[in-house]
């Protein structure tokens, strides 16, 4: 008998049983952000001597990521598309591998063996009365993953948010099931500055009533959040969302009433932030997740009427090319779903696309804003497909416009220590 043929309670396994089911060279596919699986990897670190060059594809490592640690290179080599803090210093030593792509193709990648599974380890609620279970926070490439594998293990998680959607998996397709009752990882709110208040306010005047938005993690979404009080009917349809879209859904700000595409409803791929949005999601049928393919596609986004995606970047140059996962030749982060809602939205009736950046980093020292990008940095978002350019000192819409006039515009929302160097770069490529 297949082990996804047995009843229920035959597959419940510990950790370090399920971990058998992995072979020397397979690759594993770990389910992502808040999702992560927790009991699993342990089991794999306490065994790492029965392991050798097992592939672990993981795209935000989330908790302590003990096997990327140095020693365990021969064991499990970690591959991503979004460079995180716990994977930086791997990838840095050439312990892991980063792999250049678009969010919304990683579950493509998996049909076409291009990025083969042998094994999903997944995270999920306990049955419903069907025997369905919720894949909860991190649905994106996670049920891809579990759809193609050779090998399903589940950690079945008390404490997992059931959260609705294209989102469940039937407890007929898992081969192995690890019970236990750990906490989500938790992202608090960031710190708002004055400066993150002031780019708010810019993204809040390029927002109408009725838009749909996009958006990310960190100070300046919340900040833009914070900034819609004012604003009527909005709807989101986004990669991902944290806490600060509670507070406008409580207030009527956010109700989907105006979206073209599943209207009243808030759709993500994937969910990070708090206890507080763990337990709003939990049960909420105003709440779906469908996988990436799906909610970061194009031409998905693009059905959106009225769309807006806001996003952060590293620096941008004075043609509007936009770096936004290096520093240098140094991979920071990832293209994540950028550019998948940049061109989603700019195909929408309506749509805007915002690039939303303090106007200096490194405390005051370096200019965002820049004549040339740093050596070896690779453009995120090309001139081609930037729109808006957001700073504290106001905003720069690029779309149609030429080189001048571009730079011209960027170098206006520039940091006033940084505008002398650009404005003579300026008159060495212009002033003729």
């Amino acid at each position: 008998m297949r082990n996804r043929e047995k009843p229920f309670g035959e597959k419940i396994v510990t950790a370090d049983e399920a971990v058998a089911a992995i072979g020397n060279g397979d690759c594993v596919v770990f389910s992502h952000a808040a999702g992560v699986p927790q009991e699993i990897p342990q089991a794999l670190i306490r065994n790492k001597e029965r392991f050798r060059d097992v592939h672990i594809y993981h795209m935000l490592c989330l908790g302590d990521g003990e096997y990327l640690s140095e020693g365990f290179e021969k064991h499990f080599r970690h591959i991503t598309n979004f460079v995180g803090a716990n994977s930086r210093k791997a990838i840095e030593q050439g312990r892991a591998d980063f792999m250049p792509c678009f969010f919304f193709e990683i579950p493509y990648m998996f049909r076409r063996k291009q990025l083969p599974v042998d094994v999903a380890v997944i995270q999920i609620t306990p049955p419903d009365v069907m025997g369905n279970c919720s894949f909860g926070v991190s649905c994106d490439y996670t049920k891809p993953a579990a759809e193609e594998a050779r090998v399903v293990i589940a950690e079945m998680n008390e404490n997992m948010p059931c959260v609705g959607g294209d989102n469940f998996i039937h407890i007929s397709q898992i081969d192995y099931i690890v019970s236990c009752a750990n906490p989500l990882p938790e992202i608090l709110p960031s710190h708002i500055g004055s400066v993150e208040k002031a780019i708010g306010g810019y993204c809040a005047e390029l927002i109408e009533n009725g838009s749909t938005l996009q958006l990310g993690i960190g100070a300046i979404p919340d900040a833009v959040l914070m900034s819609l009080t004012d604003k009527k009917d909005l709807g989101i349809h986004t990669e991902m969302f944290t806490d600060g879209v509670i507070d406008l859904v409580e207030k009527g700000v956010i109700n989907g009433s105006k979206k073209t595409l599943h209207p009243r409803k808030h759709i993500a791929t994937f969910l990070m932030g708090s206890k507080r949005l763990y337990d709003f999601v939990n049960n909420n049928n105003t709440v779906e997740l469908y996988p990436v393919d799906y909610v970061n596609n194009p031409y998905v986004i693009m059905q959106n009427a009225d769309m807006v995606s806001i996003n952060s970047c590293i620096e941008v140059d004075l043609m509007g090319q936009v770096v936004s996962e290096c520093i240098g030749s140094r991979q920071f982060s990832g293209a994540g779903g950028q550019v998948d809602y940049v061109r989603g939205a700019m195909l929408s009736q309506g749509g805007k696309s915002i690039m939303a950046m303090p106007s200096t980093a490194a405390k005051g020292t370096v200019s965002r804003i820049v004549p040339f990008l740093a050596h070896g940095a690779a453009v995120t978002t090309s001139r081609n497909d930037v729109d808006y350019v957001v700073t504290e000192y106001g905003i720069a819409h690029l779309k149609a416009k030429t080189l001048k006039e571009r730079a011209k515009s960027l170098i206006s929302i520039a940091h006033p220590d940084f505008r002398a160097e650009l404005i003579e770069e300026f008159n060495e490529r212009f002033a003729q």
